[in-house]
């Protein structure tokens, strides 16, 4: 089998900046080579069972030699493999990218370039800093800060770097910075001229520290900014006042604990990216079957006699949909019954699947999916509540009470997850949030003094019945979001008060 190798940029660090076709390669390779700079939310995107080979590489610790990394490639490719070579940055913006190229070419292995968004652009970017203006430029330099050290000399021309008309980024900079100023200075480049430093640019732990060429490095040295950094030099470094939008998000550099399902996280987790924090992943629950899933398939086989079906979340649907699909049905085994759902992002669930959703309630909780129901069904109708087999008793109690008559059968069942490295992931993060009481009960199972341990944490709620949860475990809760939905969750999070 012939193999393939692709080169692909991955940006400078936020996933949301990889490309499609970046994207598209990682999800069907076997075998992933990955750098020191691209982020582990990229990395996750290759399939479950890909081989993963680190070769990082930072100033002074070397996991292979560059050398020994292309003869890598060339091995995998040679060997038959679908092989992603997961680069930071830009495959050909001093990244080696064109040497691995040529030696995939001289060996006859099929390779395909898939550029990524430079950090030289991108950091600047996100730091509020334009690398052109009309007010301050009419070109960009990107140079490098580390060449060759076989050379012997350098290949910039810093007579020309020195323009104080024109905008100049050192990449790879932080370890020669002294004799680059120096140089610029010897030049003619006034010491006014301002300068801007990104280090980890588009990420979370962003940071960013101005000056001017004559001050810079005594504030390097008294912020102690190191690598991985963007060195910007010009007039355009002005705008960052004007301009800086990144790092002045509400939640930016915070860490937050996300304790939804593994499957239903990736979400949550790019929305608190997009805010400026930083995701920690820590399921505490995960999903299962029922302890009785006959009584499931027996109660989607007869989806049809009822006048309504009730799913309470998205899980709800996931799980009748797949057994409507074992039993060799679609969506019209529904054929009159009407459909409520608690939510918005439950009624989205079942729409993708062909599904109108005749009732979705104005408060997203059990007791108004009652109250809505009520309204719309008589004594003596059938109603099928799908649900999870821990949920609360209260939508079919109402309804029962009311006379309807009610069948409650659990789709799905959740389970705490074992995870012994919860209580430090907890012990790093600034902000917890639950999104559903199960979530509260996992954390506790693997971390019994949580209570205590989230003390100087913020606990955010996805609503009032979780929120209740956690404070009867002794557990303070700081925010609960007004929409019970994700989206409401990081929606009150950037409202609250730092």
């Amino acid at each position: 089998m012939q193999g393939k190798v692709w080169l692909v940029g991955a940006g400078p660090g936020d996933p949301g900046l990889l490309t499609l076709k970046g994207a598209r390669a990682l999800q069907r390779c076997d075998t992933l080579v990955y750098d020191y700079l691209a982020s582990e939310a990229i990395v996750g995107l290759a399939p479950p069972d890909c081989e993963k080979i680190y070769v990082g590489k930072k100033a002074g610790a070397h996991t292979l030699s560059q050398d020994e990394i292309t003869a890598l490639l060339v091995r995998l490719g040679s060997a038959g493999k679908k092989v992603v070579r997961l680069k930071g940055g830009d495959v050909f913006v001093f990244a080696r990218g064109g040497e691995e190229a040529q030696a995939l070419a001289e060996a006859g292995v099929p390779f395909e370039i898939v550029p990524g968004i430079t950090s030289a652009i991108a950091a600047p970017a996100y730091a509020g800093i334009p690398v052109t203006h009309r007010d301050h430029n009419t070109s960009f330099t990107i140079a490098t800060g580390h060449e060759d050290p076989t050379k012997g000399y350098s290949s910039l021309d810093f007579a020309k770097l020195a323009n104080p008309k024109a905008t100049t980024i050192f990449l790879m900079a932080m370890g020669n910075l002294a004799g680059i100023v120096g140089e610029l200075r010897a030049n003619g480049l006034p010491d006014t001229i301002p300068v801007g430093i990104v280090h980890e640019g588009t990420k979370p732990t962003q940071a960013v520290v101005t000056a001017t060429l004559g001050t810079i490095l005594a504030e390097v040295e008294r912020t102690g900014i190191s690598a991985p950094a963007i060195v910007v030099i010009g007039e355009v470094v002005r705008e960052r006042e004007h301009i800086r939008w990144f790092d002045a998000q509400p939640l930016f550099g915070k860490r937050v604990l996300v304790t939804r399902p593994a499957h239903q996280a990736d979400d949550f987790a790019q929305q608190l990216w997009e805010v400026g924090a930083v995701p920690i992943i820590a399921p505490t629950i995960a999903l299962g079957p029922p302890p009785d899933p006959e009584a499931a398939r027996a109660a989607v086989a007869r989806v049809r006699e009822y006048a309504w079906v009730v799913f309470t979340s998205r899980n709800g649907v996931d799980a009748f949909f797949d057994l409507l699909g074992e039993l060799g049905r679609d969506a019209r085994a529904f054929a009159d019954a009407k459909i409520a759902a608690i939510g918005p992002k439950t009624a989205a669930a079942l729409t993708t699947r062909g599904i109108r959703v005749d009732l979705v309630p104005q408060t997203y909780v059990n007791e108004a999916v009652a109250d809505a129901l009520l309204a719309h069904t008589q004594a003596g109708e059938r109603v099928l509540v799908f649900r999870a087999h821990e949920a609360r008793e209260v939508l079919p109690q109402t309804l029962y009470d009311a006379g309807r008559a009610v069948d409650v059968v659990a789709g799905y069942a959740t389970r705490a997850v074992d995870d012994p490295s919860l209580a430090e992931k907890a012990e790093r993060a600034d902000v917890v949030t639950f999104t559903s009481s199960s979530t509260v009960k996992g954390l506790l199972e693997n971390v019994p003094h949580g209570a205590r341990l989230l003390v100087t944490k913020t606990v955010a709620c996805i609503g009032p019945i979780t929120a209740q949860t956690a404070r009867e475990a002794g557990i303070r809760v700081d925010v609960v979001a007004d929409e019970f939905t994700v989206d409401g969750l990081v929606r009150a999070l950037t409202a609250a008060p730092a």
